[in-house]
């Protein structure tokens, strides 16, 4: 048997996919949970879960407006987020890998900040009044948006570059057919699962349409196996756009809550999200719905024949 330990870049998503912060922080800190989760024989989902209290922990803090109780929330939330890398750095070790275990990611995330959102509002409710839950609420809704669209193209840039092992991308079609097969009465937990995680990929799908028609001509033209060059191609025009996905997922978004905080100003959080997030899931849906519209006028044009 070999015991041989992973190395930490054998956890990694890609180098193309990785942000700054998470290379050089998040990463090495998941890391080591993860060797540490391993030897105990804590499941990925286990550790999921985990981050779960810690990110609602933070939520907590952030409705008191006390400058070492907030410092308290943002160790939550940093500790919560080594977590979520570890999750996956587990699973990519043991090869634990679930449609439960995506569900289960998102869901954590989406608790975190639905904790930290009702921290927030609670917060501010004596001098905002009811228009604070309002704000929250659209906010809220467009974080949900950004999030799972960075999700979608990293997870499409990684099919690319490392084919279907190296990706986590599904399609709606698949999920229907997988879900169709199973039955209420004996796999309740499993259908209620795939419920949830086929709705969120079709409504990616649908924010995609370029890219449908892409992916429909790629498996008509060349079934499961796209050519190398259109591989190297899409990389080379994708890559340039990953930089948005990561600010869409978790690092910039929460240094924008941290200074808010710390400002004692956590109003202007929802600003940020609403405004500049929202101007970069634009122009990120834009441009890569361009490249997937010049990829199959090339593909039509015989061009990766």
């Amino acid at each position: 048997m070999d015991n041989k330990q992973p190395t930490l870049e054998s956890t990694l998503k890609s180098t193309d996919t990785e942000e700054f912060i998470d290379i050089y922080f998040y990463r090495p800190i998941g890391y080591r949970w993860a060797l540490l989760f391993q030897k105990l024989g804590v499941t990925p989902n286990a550790v999921t879960i985990a981050s779960i209290f810690l990110g609602i922990g933070a939520g907590i803090c952030f409705y008191f407006d006390n400058i070492w109780i907030s410092l308290l929330g943002i160790f939550l939330l940093v500790w919560a987020n080594s977590y979520d890398s570890a999750d996956g750095q587990l699973a990519r070790m043991t090869k634990q890998f679930s449609a439960l275990g995506r569900v289960l990611d998102g869901f954590a995330g989406n608790l975190w900040f639905a904790s930290i959102y009702v921290g927030i509002c609670l917060r501010l409710y004596p001098e905002w009044g009811g228009w604070i839950w309002v704000l929250a609420c659209v906010t809220g809704y467009f974080h949900s948006k950004q999030a799972e669209m960075a999700d979608y193209y990293r997870n499409v840039h990684l099919l690319f570059l490392k084919g279907k092992a190296g990706s986590e991308l599904d399609n709606s079609a698949e999920l229907t057919a997988k879900f169709k097969e199973l039955t209420w009465s004996k796999n309740f937990g499993a259908k209620i699962v795939l419920f949830f995680y086929r709705n969120y990929t079709t409504d990616q799908e649908n924010r995609s349409p370029r890219l449908q028609v892409l992916f429909r001509l790629l498996r008509e033209r060349f079934g499961d196996v796209a050519p190398e060059s259109f591989r190297n191609d899409f990389r080379e025009k994708s890559l340039p756009l990953m930089k948005y996905t990561n600010i869409l997922s978790f690092n910039t978004r929460s240094i924008a809550l941290f200074v808010s905080i710390l400002l004692g100003w956590p109003w202007l959080y929802f600003v940020f999200e609403l405004t500049v997030l929202n101007i970069l899931l634009v122009y990120m849906v834009t441009k890569h719905e361009k490249i997937c519209k010049s990829f199959v006028l090339d593909i039509k044009s015989g061009k990766y024949n």
